[in-house]
Formats: structure tokens, sequence, C-alpha cells
């Protein structure tokens, strides 16, 4: 019906999309029909920004929106934790201990997180510093409670079978720098080869780089492959390629143990770092109630840090921000499922039927989720009319500009009027935000197809875009 419909649209202005309240235009109708993608692959809404619906396809229909899923879980957190929310990483001691002329402390360290998803090796760096400078020089053991989260750990090659990637780290209470190791290589210009090192240094982490040393000028970037090769307690980075000298030094990330591992690890080498002694070990358990804080370390704040969810499209990020809102909601421990009913809870409690929505972990990296065009618009239009609107549309991607779509559209006179989320899985693809026309309205689009080409809808959401912004 659809296809029918779409073809007469090409031929008369006056014809009316299915279940649209007006007319689109024939390039519009022209860009979906060159995908030659079935019209039940396509769940679609536009309209204006508290204003009358444009047009829809099959707005009821549920499909897996991909990482577009991060714009329901980031305006739900906006709506239940503010955006002044932050994360707080404490260090803790007992109250009757003491640290000697020698800088000993006597008894275990505490470190209490709360789930911060954005600390990164330079703040456990600054707030390990705070330590010494309280006259700290010796610890024996380091007790993580880590009671606020259940067992949240995921196969990090389950979903597509690449463990290393940074985009499939699991989620975890305490998550230093994503659970990812900074690969860097440095050119030495003299000796013409390239050099590596691991930030922060792990124990147990070897490089093995057979990077070619081009000279002359930068012409290209890095042409690199990276193999990670596990050992028992050991990894291995096998980098193959070659790079131009001139270009100078650049690095990747790859995630080389769990999360628990990893965050340990940071933790003894930044203390070595620093000039601390540590003569015990990194391991879980709880606080006594009377503990005494010694120094502690804030996140940014929620505005900001889904600016990172939304503009760059973090898995992990979105994952724990999830479970922060478990915890923060009473579900202690945090459980995924616990979690993701958290969130449904928020949006409905603002009037907007979720009907078959499934969040699964959050993220939009999942086969199982799913949510319609027709949900998503109302969520949009509900943060619309919230006083926290400025900071979840300054979370979204600029259209031209940064984030996921500093490519697209770059040099078209849409460029810098939308901001919006994008997603794309294998089967597909998903755009949602809103657009700025050049009369001053504002609209709200939303796509997910789902197809073993969801691919080809690259071209349609662009001419969407163009039309609205032609408005």
């Amino acid at each position: 019906m659809l296809r029918q419909v779409l073809a007469i649209l090409t031929l008369a202005l006056t014809t009316t999309v299915t279940h649209a309240s007006s007319t689109m235009p024939p390039a519009v109708a022209q860009a979906w029909a060159r995908t030659g993608l079935p019209d039940s692959s396509l769940t679609m809404v536009i309209e204006q920004v508290q204003g009358k619906r444009l047009a829809s396809v099959n707005p009821e229909d549920f499909k897996n929106p991909a990482s577009v899923m991060k714009l329901l879980t980031t305006w739900a957190a906006l709506s239940e934790l503010g955006p002044n929310f932050v994360w707080r990483t404490a260090f803790l001691i007992d109250r009757n201990a003491t640290v000697s002329a020698d800088g000993v402390l006597s008894g275990p360290l505490y470190l209490r997180p709360t789930g911060d998803p954005v600390i990164m090796v330079e703040d456990l760096w600054r707030l390990m510093r705070e330590l010494r400078l309280r006259g700290i020089r010796q610890i024996s053991d380091i007790v993580i409670d880590r009671s606020a989260f259940a067992d949240v750990a995921i196969d990090p090659g389950e979903f597509d079978g690449r463990p290393d990637r940074p985009y499939n780290a699991s989620p975890d209470i305490f998550m230093v720098s994503f659970g990812a190791a900074r690969l860097v290589f440095t050119p030495d210009l003299a000796a013409k080869r390239w050099r590596a090192f691991v930030d922060p240094p792990l124990a147990g982490v070897d490089i093995e780089s057979n990077i070619s040393f081009l000279d002359g000028a930068c012409r290209a970037g890095p042409q690199i492959d990276a193999q990670t090769i596990p050992s028992g307690d050991r990894v291995r980075f096998r980098i193959t390629g070659q790079a131009y000298g001139a270009c100078g030094e650049f690095d990747l990330y790859r995630l080389a143990f769990d999360q628990q591992t990893f965050a340990a690890q940071a933790l003894e080498s930044m203390w070595q770092e620093i000039g601390g002694v540590m003569t015990g070990r990194v391991q879980n358990g709880t606080i006594p109630s009377d503990a005494m804080p010694v120094a502690a370390h804030e996140s940014p704040p929620l505005s900001e840090v889904i600016s990172l969810v939304n503009k760059r499209s973090n898995n992990v990020l979105t994952r724990v921000l999830m479970l922060t809102m478990g915890a923060q909601a009473g579900v202690r421990p945090a459980t995924v499922a616990g979690s993701a009913d958290v969130v449904l809870r928020s949006i409905a409690l603002q009037g907007i039927d979720m009907g078959a929505t499934v969040i699964e972990n959050g993220s939009g990296l999942s086969r199982n989720a799913r949510i319609s065009a027709n949900v998503m618009a109302a969520i949009l239009q509900q943060a619309w009319r919230s006083p926290a609107m400025p900071e979840f549309v300054a979370s979204m991607a600029v259209l031209g500009v940064d984030g996921t779509l500093r490519r697209r559209l770059n040099r078209d006179d849409a460029r810098g009027y939308a901001y919006m989320k994008t997603g794309a899985l294998k089967d597909a693809r998903a755009i949602a935000g809103y657009v700025l026309s050049r009369s001053g309205n504002r609209y709200v689009f939303v796509s997910i197809v789902n197809h073993p080409q969801a691919f080809k809808a690259r071209d349609f959401e662009n001419e969407v875009i163009r039309w609205l912004n032609r408005q």
C-alpha cells in the first residue's frame, strides 16, 4: 500500500502518505523508492514540535532502533536524576586507623564507587594523589565495595565475536577509562621506527609492534591491523601495518582484561606511579559503617555525561547509566532487568504509552531491543516541554558538526540545523531528533528501518532532513 502511495506522491503533491496528515514532497518519496526496501521495513514519524503530524509510516510498528535507544535511556536519566546529578567515588579508612611517621596506613584502604561511568586514569591518579598529600605512603589491601550493583558482567565477545573492542566493554560499578587500555605509538624519527607503550602500564600486557615506518610527508593516516592474543593471565597485542612518521603519534584502544582486573591493575599502577607502596592486594569486600572518608572524586554533572552517550554513542557508559538509575531508585543491588523496569516506569509516568517497548540493556547494542516511531516521537515531544530540554537537545550530535553526524551533510545548507541520534547495526538503521527549518519552525523526525540492507536508508534520512530544513 505504501509503495503505491509513494509512487502517486511522485506525480502529485496533493496526495497524502498513509497515516499522514499532509503531503510529503516528491523528492522524499523518490528517496524512499530508491532504497528498494519494502514498506514494512520502515516505521517513521514527522511532526511539528508541539504541533501537528506531517507524515507517518507504520508508526505503531515496533522495531530495533539500534543506538537510537540511547535517547530513551538518557531522557529517563535526566527526568529521574536531574541534570546536576554527579557520581562520587571515595576512599575511606577505619575510624581508628593511624598513619605512622613514615606514612604507613594501619588497616586497609576502602574504595566506595557509585558507578561513575566516566572516571578516567587521570582522575584516578588525582584521587590517589590526595592520599599521598595526607601523608599516606604505604597501604596494605584496597577493599572495593561493589554492593550497589549486582554481578552485571557480560561476555564482551557474545554480541559480535570481538571481545577486545571497547564498544563491547562490560558494565561495572567501578569502571576506569571504560575498561580499555590505550596503546600508544610514537615515532622515533632518528631510528625510523615506531615505539609502543601501554597507558596505564599494566602487568601482563605486551605489545608486539611490527609497523613499517614510512618516510616523507604525512599523506595518510596509519593503516594498521591489531590482533589481541590472550594467553592465561597475559595479553599480547600484535600490531602490523604502516604509518608515516611525519604524521606523529597515534593511539588505539583495546580491552585487555575484564573490568575488575583492569581496575585493580590501574589502582596498583597509579599508586606506584605517584611513589606509593602496596603490600597487599585489591579485593572485593564490605566497608565498615563507621569508616571515615579521606579523599573523593566527583564526576562531571549528568548533563555533560549524556553528551558522551548521545554524541559519541558510548555503549558501556549507557549501560552503567541505566544501572545507576536502578540503584538510585532503590533497586539494590541494581540488576539489568530491574533497572530497565525503572526506565520504562519513568517514561510511562510521563503519560507515554510504552506499548511493546523492549529496552534490554538501554544502549541499543542488542538484537532484542524494540521501540516504535510513535513512542520515540512522544518522548521527543515530552522532552521539549521539560525544563531539562536544553540539556537533552545539547547532548545530541549536531548535523555536519560533531559526534556521529560530523561527516553527515557537512557541506549542505542543512549543516548545523539538526540535533539527532543515529543508530546502526547489521540489520538496523535509525535516526531520531529535532530539525530546525529556515523559517524557524522545529520538527521531530524519527525513522527506524529493519532489513538486511537497512544501510540503504541513509539517503532517505538525508532527504527528509533537507526537506524539513527548507520548510
